[in-house]
């Protein structure tokens, strides 16, 4: 790999929070890692029924058909005792392609579904290696087609769908928006890409700039997408759907709110995929947050930058959700 550049400085407040994930999560996740990092992170776990408890949420796990007709699950999430209609939240959590579960995110969604009144279906994809692309953004296309469907049943407007997922399942939310207007799908009210993976090719500054620091470096992003491509990656053969920033025309798309921290991987892809949505005429909010690292919403949630992050995100919902 190419030497390293210089980077932008974390904000300090996360700075200090990365050198105490630092003790708990290695820097560069190696493909022999994969199956150990699916058991989880020591001190990281809660148990969902619990936070769905304090929230006040209910949930009901339904096996729907996924990719190729295999059974898939999705959970629907609402506030208990909520009845009537309202807006609807699709949801394709993060991980990289290799690791997470349908909950991966959840206190995001729960924050949604009690402000919002909202219903929540999270889907529980496939993960490569084992199910390597088409799988996992064909099955998360399967499940928001089957949330349309249902959507009478589920008590949700599907004038006010949206799509949402942060970092691996924001480039999913991305190639599920991409096949539902190239195949006819259900319409989306907009898609909430939180610091997603959209590129293969490891080609952009911040990618070298992030080498061997950080939560989610160079190397776990090779990883993540050899694991999902094989061979193909970096090559001509990848689709868009997998990776969204090789889509040329973004044209008829929902709107998009797009957020990143500048020092993570993904800053360049991400605003180069603003921008390109700009330029087919598509509305999208983009944020990048000075000094932040992938994912720090989630793994410093009470930091100042977190806590402007994640309003300037409720108040994009709030206003495309509307009432």
């Amino acid at each position: 790999m190419a030497e390293t550049l210089n980077r932008p400085p974390f904000d300090p407040e996360l700075e200090a929070a990365l050198t105490l994930l630092a003790e708990q999560m290695p820097s560069t996740i190696t493909p022999e890692m994969i199956p150990l990092m699916r058991q989880g992170m020591p001190g990281l776990d809660v148990s969902v029924d619990d936070s769905l408890a304090a929230a006040g949420v209910e949930r009901r796990d339904v096996t729907i058909p996924g990719h190729n007709g295999d059974e898939i699950q999705v959970t629907v999430l609402r506030r208990q005792g909520s009845a009537g209609v309202g807006p609807g939240i699709y949801h394709t959590h993060g991980g990289g392609m290799i690791i997470g579960d349908r909950f991966t995110g959840l206190d995001l969604l729960l924050a949604w579904i009690t402000e919002f009144d909202a219903v929540a279906v999270t889907v529980e994809y496939r993960l490569a290696p084992e199910f390597p692309d088409p799988y996992p953004v064909r099955d998360c296309y399967a499940g928001l087609v089957w949330t349309a469907e249902h959507a009478e049943e589920l008590g949700i407007d599907p004038d006010r769908l949206i799509i949402a997922g942060g970092s691996a399942g924001g480039g999913l939310a991305a190639g599920v928006a991409l096949i539902a207007r190239d195949e006819g799908g259900p319409a989306l009210a907009g898609q909430v890409l939180i610091c997603p993976m959209l590129d293969d090719r490891d080609q952009t500054v911040s990618t070298r700039q992030i080498d061997g620091i950080g939560v989610w470096d160079r190397g776990s992003n090779v990883t993540g997408w050899s694991a999902l491509l094989g061979d193909r990656r970096g090559t001509d053969d990848v689709s868009i759907y997998a990776a969204p920033a090789r889509a040329t025309d973004l044209s008829g798309l929902p709107p998009a709110f797009i957020d990143c921290g500048s020092a993570e991987v993904f800053r360049d892809e991400d605003v180069a995929y603003a921008t390109a949505l700009w330029a087919a005429g598509v509305q999208a909010e983009l944020h990048v947050w000075p000094g932040g690292f992938h994912g720090f919403d989630m793994m410093a949630p009470h930091s100042v930058l977190a806590k402007a992050a994640r309003a300037a995100r409720d108040s994009w919902v709030a206003r495309t959700l509307g009432d």
